[in-house]
C-alpha cells in the first residue's frame, strides 16, 4: 500500500499558497486605501486653503485695485511670494498645511493668477492647489469681484 503523506502535504502547500495571496490581496487594499484616504485628506485642506485666499483676494479687491495689485497685496497676507513677471502668487505648504518660506521644500503648492473676466469693473483670478511632488491637481477654483471706485 502507498503513503498518502506525499497528498497531504501537497494539499497544505497549495492551502498556505491560497493564504498567502489572499493576505497580499489585502495588504494592497489597505495600501490603496490609506493613500485614498491622505489624498481625501489633503483634497480637503486645499479646498479650505483656497478658499481662503479667494476670500482674501475679494476683500482686497474691493479697493479698486488691479489684479496683480490685488494678487501682490495678499502675497502679503498669505505667506507667499509675488511674480513680477506673470502677475501670480504661489505658496508653498508643508505636510501639515503650514506656509512655507521656501517653496522647494513645499509638499503643496497654491498659485494665484490673474484672469481676464471680460469686463472693467469684474476682477478675476485662477486658484489652484497641486501636490509639489507628482503635480497632482487637488482642486482648482476661479475667483471673481466687483472692482470698488478707488
Amino acid at each position: 500500500m502507498r503513503s498518502k503523506t506525499p497528498l497531504a502535504l501537497m494539499e497544505q502547500a497549495i492551502m498556505v499558497l491560497v493564504f498567502a495571496l489572499a493576505a497580499v490581496l489585502c495588504l494592497r487594499v489597505f495600501v490603496w486605501s490609506d493613500r485614498t484616504s491622505e489624498l481625501a485628506e489633503a483634497k480637503d485642506m486645499a479646498a479650505l486653503r483656497a478658499q481662503s485666499a479667494a476670500e482674501i483676494i475679494k476683500n482686497e479687491g474691493r479697493s479698486g485695485k488691479s489684479e496683480a495689485e490685488v494678487i501682490k497685496a495678499a502675497a502679503g497676507l498669505l505667506g507667499g511670494s509675488f511674480s513680477d513677471s506673470t502677475g501670480s502668487l504661489t505658496v508653498g505648504y508643508s505636510g501639515d498645511w503650514k506656509p512655507y518660506k521656501d517653496g522647494e521644500k513645499a509638499e503643496y503648492i497654491l498659485t494665484v493668477s490673474p484672469k481676464d473676466s471680460g469686463e472693467e469693473k469684474l476682477g478675476a483670478v485662477h486658484i489652484d492647489v497641486r501636490e509639489s511632488s507628482s503635480g497632482e491637481l487637488l482642486i482648482e477654483l476661479e475667483a471673481a469681484w466687483q472692482k470698488g471706485e478707488s
